[in-house]
């Protein structure tokens, strides 16, 4: 089911929202060749700053976070997920975290933000889920989802990480309690209700004209990238191997890494490669709307925000 060129571009009405629409819409489309993209966020997660920088020395990362005027004890984590058009192919890239977890009411948003923008969730003909951490696959869980998306519907997962998810290893991470228990739930119930509808691939797939996973690695064992490339032009949804603090601290641990040192070395190397190419780069963690490039800035790198079109 094709949607409207429309829904994925700028609107030019400046009446006033209605009453039951938010006032900042949470959607920001571009369009990178033939393809549409659009980002949706999910809401946010409010989380401890020493999450985000579990190997850092304390006073280095208050003076970060009080540089970015946040924190000091906590943030807020932003979510988003990905819509994709390639052709015939409506293509989500994670799901969010879904309504079930208590203590994070401003998160789970993007049901309702993809209805608002005009997508039917039974347009969705493909999910790429990046890994299994439930802000990734728990809005997949809520009933209402569920039972309106398509029977025929593709979730595009790693072996590696189904694998890794049927007994995971937690020994590395340094989560607060008691989210590993959570997370081992979350997945199990993920890999039940959609086993039928998963499409595993190794290392590498192409879900649609100029749409390809890849396995990277490093944040769980089979976590994986998207890259959009068309008409000459290229954008990366990188879920997880990075955050806000990655640009000017790649080498800082996140307690949600169940392999830290390899994260590192993940998302150095995508972060090189964003420099290199000029390519536009999202992530599931960055503020909203999360799209940029990335400049090398010496040992480090430096987030360049892309200007709104609008």
């Amino acid at each position: 089911m094709n949607m409207p060129l429309t829904t994925f571009t700028r609107q030019d009405d400046a009446s006033q929202p209605a009453p039951t629409e938010e006032l900042v819409p949470s959607r920001y489309a571009l369009r990178l060749g033939d393809i549409d993209v659009m980002v949706i966020s999910d809401g946010v997660l409010p989380l401890p700053t020493e999450t985000m920088s579990t190997n850092a020395d304390p006073q280095a990362r208050a003076a970060w976070f009080k540089d970015m005027h946040l924190g000091p004890d906590m943030f807020d984590w932003a979510l988003n997920v990905l819509v994709v058009r390639s052709g015939e192919q409506t293509i989500l890239v994670d799901a969010g975290l879904g309504g079930q977890f208590p203590g994070f009411p401003r998160a789970g948003q993007f049901p309702k933000r993809l209805e608002a923008a005009g997508v039917e969730l039974g347009s969705i003909t493909d999910v790429i889920i990046t890994h299994m951490h439930m802000d990734h696959v728990g809005g997949l869980l809520v009933e209402d989802v569920r039972k309106r998306l398509r029977d025929d519907i593709r979730i595009h997962v790693t072996a590696t990480e189904v694998d890794f998810w049927s007994t995971p290893d937690f020994t590395q991470t340094e989560m607060p309690q008691p989210v590993p228990d959570v997370l081992r739930k979350t997945a199990r119930q993920f890999i039940e209700q959609y086993r039928s509808k998963l499409h595993i691939f190794d290392t590498e797939y192409q879900v649609a004209p100029g749409v390809v996973a890849k396995m990277t690695g490093g944040h769980t064992p089979g976590h994986c990238v998207v890259y959009v490339n068309s008409g000459g032009e290229r954008l990366t949804f990188a879920g997880d191997a990075l955050f806000p603090v990655a640009f000017d601290h790649p080498e800082w641990h996140n307690g949600f890494e169940h392999d830290p040192q390899e994260s590192v070395h993940v998302r150095v190397r995508l972060l090189q490669e964003a420099a290199a190419s000029g390519e536009l780069f999202v992530a599931t963690h960055l503020p909203f709307p999360s799209v940029g490039r990335v400049a090398v800035d010496g040992e480090a790198f430096r987030w360049i925000a892309a200007f709104w079109d609008y």
